[in-house]
């Protein structure tokens, strides 16, 4: 991996090198996508089916759309055992984790006749978007639906891309039987993402849509945000390592080709206090890489995105840790709750040399669907925040009004909106 020493000038080309790989970028993709929504939400059906067929070599129809029964328990006559018995494991701590962030409604009465409060309400419909071909990943359906379900979603709607065989693979079905889908249809691209925005014969209408995809999913999510609710539009996978020379340089090393496996836009940073860990990370990356069989994968992404930056100060290397604003942020330092207590963006931090990203993948129960290209500076991860909605109460009695309706009144007609002040006076004329 290529080292840098920390300056103004590295920190700058550094954010607009990552800048690059974002959806927002791609706007070549545009025209095709929205060819495709425009298809979809005119035709229904039949645009869907025409273009599950053209892309995924799947013939479907309103008869077999829809995933079966039958076709559940054979995916659980597929899946190892053991694998469900991780899967169960993995949701349960999922579950756990974010049962603490459910929210109630509240109301506060006062003796002058007054009432406020908050009404939660969890969403009605919600789409997942679960990836197909050759990213199979059960985790991320686990990580979707599990908090749709504490939040009290009504129906989970999940759409899948089929194999060229028409059907769904098991890990999948079997996660998403788990997790608790309502009902999965077999549908993937653009094309499903506007049969959930816009409703066609065979699927419903949803209020929001989440779940990872392709650069495709990622600018249909973009487009139809308006008809209906996005989690987010997401970029590459992104892992950013603060070190200093306690660190174990092996555990770093594969920590960042963790994230650097996924694809070629995958980002793998390491920000250190320490020249030589500098270069013995760089030694173990490439003892690793001559044994991963992803390694063709690996080495794009880090040829391109992958960065040993050695900084002067922990205070400098905490401080381009938040001008970057990762995906994940690993903390490897003597010290590392000082260090994550001034972070201020990131998406998930790992603290300690045995909190390895890829236990918040699968198992440690916090979200893994995480803010990526420098949206953690105003995103979070997915929680149970994002499938309910809050309406504001309020009921006043008639005393409770009368003691300032001509500060409400003077208020309205200062702002020249005479009808809003005749609302509130004519009750005492």
């Amino acid at each position: 991996m290529r080292i840098q020493y920390l300056d103004s000038n590295t920190r700058q080309n550094l954010l607009e090198n990552l800048l690059k790989r974002s959806p927002n970028q791609y706007g070549e993709y545009e025209k095709a996508v929205l060819e495709i929504l425009g298809d979809v939400k005119k035709e229904g059906d039949k645009a869907l089916f025409a273009y599950t067929e053209k892309f995924d070599e799947a013939h479907l129809d309103a008869g077999c759309i829809r995933v079966t029964e039958e076709e559940i328990k054979e995916a659980y006559r597929l899946v190892d055992p053991k694998l469900l018995e991780i899967i169960r494991k993995a949701l349960g701590n999922i579950r756990e984790y974010h049962a603490k962030q459910k929210q109630y409604s509240w109301f506060d009465s006062k003796p002058d006749g007054t009432m406020l409060g908050q009404k939660v309400t969890p969403l009605q419909r919600v789409g997942v978007y679960v990836p197909g071909g050759k990213a199979v990943y059960p985790s991320s359906v686990l990580m979707n639906i599990a908090p749709a379900k504490v939040a009290g979603v009504e129906e989970i709607v999940m759409v899948t891309p089929p194999g060229r065989d028409g059907k769904v693979t098991a890990n999948t079905l079997v996660a998403a039987k788990e997790a608790g889908a309502d009902v999965i249809y077999k549908a993937g691209g653009a094309q499903a993402i506007g049969a959930l925005a816009y409703g066609t014969e065979s699927i419903p209408k949803v209020d929001k849509i989440v779940g990872p995809g392709n650069i495709y999913v990622a600018l249909a999510k973009k487009a139809v945000y308006g008809h209906v609710s996005i989690d987010a539009v997401a970029g590459p996978s992104e892992i950013l390592v603060i070190a200093d020379e306690t660190a174990n340089p092996r555990f770093v090393a594969a920590d960042l080709l963790s994230q650097a496996e996924h694809d070629e836009l995958a980002s793998a940073i390491l920000v250190t206090t320490s020249a030589p860990l500098a270069r013995q990370v760089s030694k173990e990356v490439d003892l690793f890489l001559e044994e991963l069989p992803r390694r063709e994968i690996i080495q794009k992404s880090l040829d391109q995105y992958g960065y040993i930056l050695v900084a002067d100060s922990m205070e400098e290397a905490i401080g381009v840790a938040n001008d970057i604003a990762s995906e994940h942020l690993e903390i490897q330092t003597r010290e590392p709750y000082d260090v994550m207590m001034k972070i201020r963006n990131a998406g998930a931090i790992f603290i300690g040399e045995y909190a390895s990203e890829p236990l918040g993948d699968y198992f440690a129960g916090p979200n893994h669907v995480l803010p990526t290209n420098g949206t953690a500076r105003f995103f979070s991860p997915l929680s149970v925040d994002d499938f309910i909605k809050k309406s504001s109460i309020i009921a006043y009695s008639r005393d409770a009004l009368e003691a300032v309706h001509e500060e409400i009144e003077q208020f309205a007609e200062a702002e020249g909106l005479t009808a809003h002040a005749n609302s509130v006076r004519v009750r005492f004329s």
